[in-house]
């Protein structure tokens, strides 16, 4: 099967559930897994509408976490590239979301020990407001607020946060994943709220 390399799909913006999975009419057949396990069996519509769901959330989940676009492009890339390459050996007893956020959270572990961790933060996506219901000064204000808030966040909590909002996964997820336990999951999350909170005055 070929592979053609996948168009990085643009950053949205908005903080938490921005409806990550909201499908098109029609596409709401089939689970993830289901899908998957077509993929692999050499159906490449399954894996068309595997991406239109996913490549919002996945995006996002590196936008979050660095500011240079050839960079998440390029971790973007090659995790959709990971998935193909993977697609024989797809578990489908295992959640197609928590399989594809591992090896997201995986590529950028590798990504920060090839190099420092020097790069700087766009959290755009993090604004909860909109053009009409703020000003243009006023929205670059709280960008600033909370750019420097995320910034200001430790890795370990920066990236709970990410993947609860982006990957949308559960706790138990989020514990396998970075290798901790499920009340370390919490008290993480906790602390990035509550410090994201602060520094927006809610």
């Amino acid at each position: 099967m070929t592979t053609a390399r996948v168009t990085a799909a643009p950053p949205a913006s908005g903080l938490g559930r921005q409806a990550p999975f909201g499908y098109p009419p029609g596409m709401q057949a089939h689970s993830d897994e289901q899908l998957m396990q077509r993929y692999g069996s050499g159906e490449m519509t399954a894996f068309e509408e595997l991406y239109a769901r996913y490549r919002g959330p996945l995006y996002r989940y590196f936008m979050r976490q660095l500011g240079d676009e050839p960079k998440i492009n390029d971790l973007y890339q090659g995790v959709w590239e990971k998935v193909i390459s993977a697609r024989g050996r797809y578990r489908p007893d295992r959640p197609f979301k928590a399989w594809l956020f591992r090896i997201a959270h995986n590529h950028l572990v590798d990504f920060y020990r090839r190099q420092k961790p020097t790069t700087q933060i766009d959290q755009a996506g993090f604004l909860a407001t909109s053009a009409e219901q703020e000003s243009q000064l006023e929205q670059a204000q709280r960008k600033a607020l909370l750019d420097q808030a995320v910034q200001s966040l430790p890795e370990d909590q920066r990236e709970a946060i990410v993947l609860r909002l982006e990957g949308d996964l559960s706790l138990d997820d989020i514990a396998a994943l970075t290798g901790v336990g499920r009340e370390t999951v919490k008290s993480r999350l906790r602390y990035a709220t509550a410090k994201l909170k602060q520094a927006m005055g809610t």
